[in-house]
């Protein structure tokens, strides 16, 4: 695939690359649970009445912005085990008030956390290792290195080696009642996943103490304990996540767990989820399979995600709301108590969940996602459902974008060389071809007929499709419910990353050819401009318009007629320049060069060609991002580079003039902005963007003497 460059380009490498998403989500929040299996994580449930009411009582003593530290952190001191739990408990729900951390850290709260780990009491193992995991989920990635620093990985490598060891001698007394050890193993793996996830030097304790084999145990629970499972086989995926370290430890017995993870059959939400992410892991150690089993092992793989995204999520949520009102009519009548252990969330607990800034794992961008699913008591198991199928969905989405770019750079590089070079320059130095960085990326044959055998392109296009209307419409009507409005945009912001990533590395007739392309076109058409309110959303138009860019590209590359106006790809580049997020408006200005680029090819363009030229240059002498500067230079050197159209809209707009006084003005930004906020790499797409835009000066001097 051509990214629809005229053939006399200057333009360097797309300033922008297909990448790799690293699906991370740091913070796995610990609820309490009573002996009924219910619980409420803002509520120290299971607890007397009494010692709700005591650490109630406390923090309105200190005030809502004071911090109980110093008498929580005593009374882990206690002989009594319940006084340890109780302690521990309320921690557990102070810090999920992030004020309150630094003064838990400043009185070392890791180090008297930790010892609770081995306590004598289980309980008092489980609420510790509770406590200690809301720190890690709260707190973000510093609080986790800070807790890695602290040792904490010590103990909690002792716990998890001493749970797996109990598992089958700790016997379950009563039919419905949850195996002790497995509870304090699943809140064990969540804090090793938080940590794993925010902490190289937790990654690196990881392959050195030879916690897989632990992992690998609780993953094996999955039969009969299907949340200790999920939350391995989560941290299964993080961990084997760019860790060649690990992945060389890998052995036949993890591929035999893996593989009858892949083989369960249980219809829940939850194992299907539980499949995805044993799907993930498997590519995550494709390099590690042994060759002969490699093509069985991906199309496994794929075969699981295609399923998982075969599901209709439209149709299945308002079944799971209508399922849970039924058993709710049928239920016998409960207690006050009881009632508010397993009724529903405040709401801004459950809305609460704006993504936090992207965070850096092995010195790669990282996409955080916030989802507190933990947060659910045990008595909305629907809910549960609900969310574990948005969840298996948004990560089989992932895997995708991976399988797509797993040799791309990470997501902060730009290419590390120029589209042009001197050897490239004709007489007039224009470049006589298009660089091998603008080709299309190249899929394996594997991966690329799984894909296609699998029909994942057509999937992920219908998952792009805004949520129905019925499922919003049941998640409206009841407050817990809500918080899965935002799961289901978040889902479909991944389905249109997906598809940028699709179109980058499959060619047209892949995709089933020019038809299949324009009904794309119109799809994408729709969703941009169907209501003015989602161009508001940064998240669905950062994820829509590259799907937008990867698509014209494919169409402009096989002369494909276009469906969207110049006048609507306008619109929509306005709307993005004015984005905060810079890949959005390096997208706007490519989209605008793409577009214009085409246009200067046809009759009578001239003054559309004037409108796009006006706003590059807008774009180029006034952003205060060098990549968003660099990409709308780019964009002029498509567009105005041949033509008579070209040439007459360029000499309508002043482009040469503006050019010059622009030279000397990008040169000094370089110079003083460049070293200290720019990468390496970004740096010498911006020298080749500087050498590119006084040759095309040269250029239009040519046309206009000529």
């Amino acid at each position: 695939m051509f990214y629809g460059l005229c053939p006399c380009d200057f333009a360097t490498a797309s300033l922008l690359s297909v990448s790799k998403v690293h699906t991370l989500r740091q913070g796995t929040v610990f609820h309490m649970a009573s002996s009924n299996q219910t619980g409420n994580c803002l509520n120290a449930v299971g607890l007397p009445v009494n010692a709700v009411k005591e650490v109630d009582a406390e923090e309105e003593g200190h005030g809502y912005d004071g911090c109980p530290a110093v008498e929580l952190l005593e009374k882990l001191q206690s002989p009594s085990a319940d006084m340890r739990e109780f302690a521990c408990a309320s921690i557990s729900r102070v810090v999920q008030q992030t004020q309150t951390i630094p003064g838990f850290l400043q009185r070392d709260a890791v180090r008297r956390l930790g010892p609770m780990l081995l306590d004598r009491s289980l309980a008092v193992r489980e609420t510790a290792t509770g406590a200690l995991r809301n720190l890690s989920a709260c707190g973000g990635q510093e609080v986790c290195e800070d807790m890695v620093k602290h040792d904490v990985m010590t103990p909690l490598t002792s716990l998890l080696r001493e749970c797996c060891a109990n598992f089958e001698s700790a016997t379950v007394s009563m039919k419905d009642q949850k195996n002790a050890v497995e509870d304090v193993a699943n809140e064990a793996v969540n804090l090793l996943w938080n940590l794993c996830e925010s902490s190289t030097q937790a990654l690196t304790v990881f392959n050195k103490a030879g916690l897989l084999d632990v992992v690998i145990q609780c993953l094996e629970r999955h039969p009969h304990n299907v949340e200790l499972a999920l939350s391995a086989a989560h941290c299964l995926h993080t961990v084997t996540e760019d860790n060649p370290e690990l992945l060389c430890s890998m052995n036949t017995a993890v591929l035999g767990v893996l593989d009858n993870v892949l083989l369960s059959s249980q219809p829940d939400m939850a194992h299907i989820l539980l499949r995805t992410l044993a799907a993930g892991t498997l590519w995550n150690m494709k390099s590690n399979l042994p060759v002969a089993h490699q093509a069985q092992m991906l199309n496994a793989a794929v075969a699981t995600l295609s399923q998982c995204l075969d599901l209709d999520t439209g149709t299945l949520i308002p079944e799971l709301r209508r399922a849970e009102e039924v058993r709710y009519r049928n239920a016998p009548p409960v207690t006050d108590t009881e009632d508010q252990a397993v009724g529903e969330l405040p709401v801004d607990e459950m809305e609460g969940e704006e993504e936090p800034p992207k965070q850096k794992r092995n010195g790669k961008a990282a996409m955080a996602d916030n989802d507190f699913s933990d947060l659910l008591p045990r008595g909305k198991e629907e809910l549960r459902e609900a969310t574990a199928l948005l969840t298996a969905q948004q990560t089989s989405l992932e895997i995708i974008v991976n399988m797509c770019c797993s040799d791309e750079p990470s997501d902060d590089e730009w290419e590390e060389e120029s589209s042009s070079d001197e050897s490239d320059m004709g007489p007039d130095g224009l470049c006589d071809g298009v660089s091998n960085l603008l080709s299309p990326l190249c899929l394996s044959a594997e991966v690329h007929g799984a894909l296609i055998n699998h029909s994942i392109p057509e999937k992920v296009l219908r998952k792009t499709e805004f949520a129905r209307k019925e499922a919003v419409d049941v998640c409206l009507q009841n407050s817990s419910w809500r918080c899965l409005i935002k799961k289901m945009k978040r889902v479909q912001s991944r389905a249109l990353t997906c598809l940028h990533s699709i179109l980058s590395t499959m060619d047209a007739e892949s995709l089933g050819g020019p038809a299949v392309l324009q009904t794309a076109a119109q799809h994408l058409s729709t969703l941009v401009f169907g209501a003015a309110e989602t161009l508001k959303d940064e998240e669905f138009l950062e994820a829509v318009i590259s799907a937008v860019r990867s698509l014209l590209q494919m169409i402009a590359s096989t002369n494909i007629s276009q469906c969207m106006t110049p006048q609507q790809l306008m619109s929509l580049s306005e709307a993005a320049t004015c984005c905060d997020v810079v890949s959005v408006r390096v997208n706007a200005v490519a989209i605008l060069g793409i577009t214009g680029s085409t246009l200067a090819k046809e009759k009578g363009t001239a003054e559309t060609l004037q409108m796009i030229g006006k706003a590059l240059l807008e774009v180029a002498t006034r952003d205060a991002d060098l990549v968003v500067n660099g990409e709308a230079l780019d964009a002029l050197f498509d567009v105005f580079a041949d033509g008579d159209e070209a040439e007459a809209a360029a000499k309508s707009i002043q482009l040469l003039p503006a050019l010059k006084a622009l030279q000397p003005v990008l040169k000094a930004k370089i110079r003083k902005e460049g070293r200290g906020k720019y990468s390496p790499q970004q740096l010498c797409v911006l020298d080749n963007i500087k050498v590119n835009l006084r040759r095309f000066i040269g250029y239009l001097e040519k046309v206009v003497n000529k």
